[in-house]
């Protein structure tokens, strides 16, 4: 506080005057762990709590049911007795048959990989192509549509025939199973390409390879990732279904042996195991996706 002097205008006389100084208070600090650690813990709990507390009712209830003397099923119990070795340890090697799920799931992952990564390209192409004209789409569409009803398993003994070989015929069969979805969502993508975006690319003369990567692509690209997610379920499922047929060390011939050995507790664990996968490359494209559209909306 200062004092200042101030002459009063009835009696001349000088009086003090108190006046005060504000000083401006630092606003309050917030911790870290208040502003963001909480939150996100928050945020975790709240999607992981509800699936884990469904998965164990579950358990509960199939281990209930399975104490029935007639039930033909194993129990979860079971199952953690019978199949330890493959739940705690999926990269064991034993011998060139007797390896882990984790080896054999990388093994149709290659497949799917290759089979997935040519209908990807390709499909990508020709939609691009069939899209650009009216004529193309309605007089093809028919026929994708009856082709991509056609089951996995299906094309096995037209592949085995054409190529000789049981590695490149699975391929062939993830190839020719996931294709469809992507051309179809491709043109239907292009289709929908506003006009105004053709007049901009006119107005500024964009050659073909031009119009493509800036317009086409960045405009199709939801449809285009929407056809890759299906895309990529479908070929996991293709996979796991020629495996059984076509035998090497997959996952797929792995299900096929176990069931002719009646070891349904291994089965399961396989089963569980082709859904995580199959969960986590849905959840990678769809990642992917959301990345490259915004992106795109960006630029």
């Amino acid at each position: 506080m200062t004092i200042a002097l101030q002459k009063t205008p009835d009696s001349g006389e000088v009086a003090p005057v108190a006046s005060a100084t504000i000083v401006p208070l630092a606003p309050p600090r917030t911790s870290l762990f208040r502003t963001r650690i909480v939150p996100a813990a928050k945020e975790w709990a709240a999607t992981l709590i509800p699936p884990i507390v469904t998965v164990a009712v579950l358990l509960v209830i199939w281990q209930l049911l399975c104490m029935n003397p007639g039930a033909t099923l194993p129990s979860p119990t079971r199952i953690w007795t019978d199949a330890k070795d493959l739940i705690v340890d999926p990269f064991f090697v034993n011998g060139p048959q007797d390896i882990g799920l984790g080896w054999r799931i990388l093994t149709s992952l290659q497949r799917v990989a290759v089979g997935f990564g040519l209908a990807a390209v390709v499909g990508v192409l020709l939609g691009a192509l069939i899209g650009q004209s009216i004529w193309a789409m309605r007089g093809l569409d028919p026929i994708f549509q009856v082709l991509r009803t056609v089951p996995p398993l299906a094309w096995l003994p037209i592949s085995l025939a054409a190529f000789r070989d049981s590695r490149p015929s699975a391929i062939f069969v993830i190839f020719i199973t996931a294709i469809w979805p992507i051309i179809i969502n491709t043109a239907v993508g292009i289709r929908n390409i506003p006009q105004d975006y053709r007049n901009v690319a006119s107005v500024v003369r964009l050659n073909q390879l031009e119009f493509f990567w800036k317009i086409m692509i960045p405009s199709a690209a939801p449809y285009i990732f929407t056809g890759l997610r299906i895309g990529v379920g479908l070929s996991w499922l293709a996979i796991v279904a020629a495996e059984m047929l076509t035998g090497g060390v997959g996952i797929g011939f792995f299900i096929w042996d176990a069931w002719n050995s009646s070891r349904l507790s291994d089965i399961i664990i396989a089963l569980v195991y082709i859904g995580v996968v199959g969960f986590v490359l849905d959840r990678m494209v769809a990642f992917i996706a959301n990345i490259a559209t915004r992106g795109a909306q960006a630029n």
